[in-house]
């Protein structure tokens, strides 16, 4: 299928940080056509492109766009660019590169769903991304883009930045709205779900910024252009972050459906000697791939038919030079720290669960622990109020699996068998 640049399109241009460089680019002409289309028609188009969110769910845009009921009262719309999924970096990459994309879909979206406010909640580390943001919306309202009657549309939006503080739980959408609302970032029960009770209690949107900016190549483009790209359920493109142990690390955008190897291919490859050993395909949430599966479409059903999900699209290549304990390991660190505490599955397996991850990978393990983490992990799975109980045992229930030998080396060795060149670069380390 090949590379294809749609929401990466021009985004090394000189000036696109600047409105009158994204003007230049074909900046809101997207909007201009909207709102000569209609608030319904936006909405129809957006359902028939096929678009799923890009943030990890993989929901149809138009079909939640549609939950909103039509009861009179105020409707928000709030931008999901809280990106903390370890090994997903395209969200910044797009603020950071194009943030009028950015906000002017966001524009479109708002107009389609009738949102008179809108916030980009933003993670509280992206400073860079933030002050763009928020020099680029000035612009944008001194410009007539934003605030009273845009573009003579009588179509209203006020639009602000909300700066995060670094809480991985407020990427999912009712603890972003909490802390939003400024109070604890932690999940709500739903339902009732954002789309009735949002912000404040009022219907809201909660979308990523990957499927705010794609809305604007669709209503420039149309539906069926883009669902011409892709597969028939998971029509159109997809930023991917290609990270881990490849040669040049970065963001490549594809059709959904290419190949993982092709991915791969374009981020470089692995290293001189090296072989591929497993691959994490959706953000360190999503549980592994394995070497047989290397040519695997890249799509949303692809993905979750094999056990594993497409997720945040961070895809992180590992060689043969990676440890699996500790990359479990590394990442239940990571969830344990993040959890916010309210469910006690979480709270406690989490920590549990890297407790005996830390003897078997130092060597104090026994047979007993595998049964175990496994069965932690299983008291996890399915038993929490959001996904990042889920999220914590995705990639370890797989290794687990895939790389049961190599816990039982960790064992019956007395720690880590790949230590002496798992300390090295790939590069110094050689052939293994």
């Amino acid at each position: 299928m090949g590379e294809i640049e749609i929401v990466l399109k021009d985004a090394l241009a000189p000036g696109m940080t600047r409105l009158e460089g994204y003007r230049a680019h074909g900046g809101y002409r997207a909007l201009e056509k909207a709102i000569a289309m209609g608030p319904k028609e936006v909405q129809d188009e957006v359902t028939r492109s096929g678009l799923r969110g890009r943030g990890g769910a993989g929901f149809p845009t138009g079909r939640k766009w549609s939950f909103l009921p039509n009861d009179g009262r105020e409707r928000w719309l709030v931008c999901n660019a809280d990106e903390g999924e370890p090994g997903t970096f395209k969200d910044r990459y797009i603020i950071e590169k194009k943030p009028f994309m950015l906000i002017e879909g966001i524009t479109i979206a708002a107009f389609a769903v009738g949102a008179h406010n809108a916030a980009i909640y933003c993670r509280g580390e992206f400073l860079e991304g933030i002050e763009l943001l928020e020099a680029a919306i000035a612009e944008a309202r001194s410009a007539g883009l934003l605030g009273k009657n845009i573009l003579g549309s009588g179509f209203d939006l006020d639009l602000w930045v909300y700066r995060g503080a670094g809480a991985y739980i407020c990427g999912e959408e009712s603890a972003l709205l909490e802390s939003l609302e400024g109070k604890r970032g932690m999940p709500r029960l739903k339902p009732p779900f954002p789309a009735v009770a949002g912000v404040y209690g009022l219907p809201t949107v909660v979308n990523n910024v990957e499927t705010l900016a794609t809305v604007v190549a669709i209503i420039e483009g149309g539906a069926e252009w883009y669902a011409s790209m892709g597969t028939e359920r998971s029509p159109g493109t997809r930023v991917f972050s290609i990270s881990g142990q490849v040669r040049r690390p970065g963001n490549h955008e594809f059709e959904l459906g290419t190949p993982l190897s092709e991915l791969i291919a374009a981020a470089g490859g692995l290293g001189e000697g090296r072989t591929l050993k497993a691959v994490i395909p959706g953000g360190g949430s999503a549980p592994i791939l394995t070497p047989d599966q290397s040519d695997l479409p890249m799509d949303f059903e692809s993905l979750a038919k094999v056990g594993s999900m497409a997720g945040s699209g961070g895809v992180i290549v590992l060689d043969d030079t990676t440890c699996m304990v500790r990359t479990s390991l590394r990442l239940l660190q990571f969830f344990a720290h993040e959890s916010c505490g309210k469910c006690t599955p979480c709270r406690e397996g989490t920590e549990w669960l890297r407790k005996i991850l830390v003897r078997v990978e130092t060597g104090h393990g026994r047979e007993e622990d595998l049964g175990l983490l496994e069965d932690v992990s299983n008291n996890i799975n399915g038993n929490t109020l959001c996904a990042l109980g889920d999220a914590s045992v995705g990639v370890l229930l797989s290794t687990l699996r895939a790389f049961a030998d190599e816990y039982r080396a960790h064992i019956t060795g007395g720690g880590c068998p790949l230590a002496p060149v798992a300390s090295m670069s790939a590069a110094a380390a050689g052939p293994a």
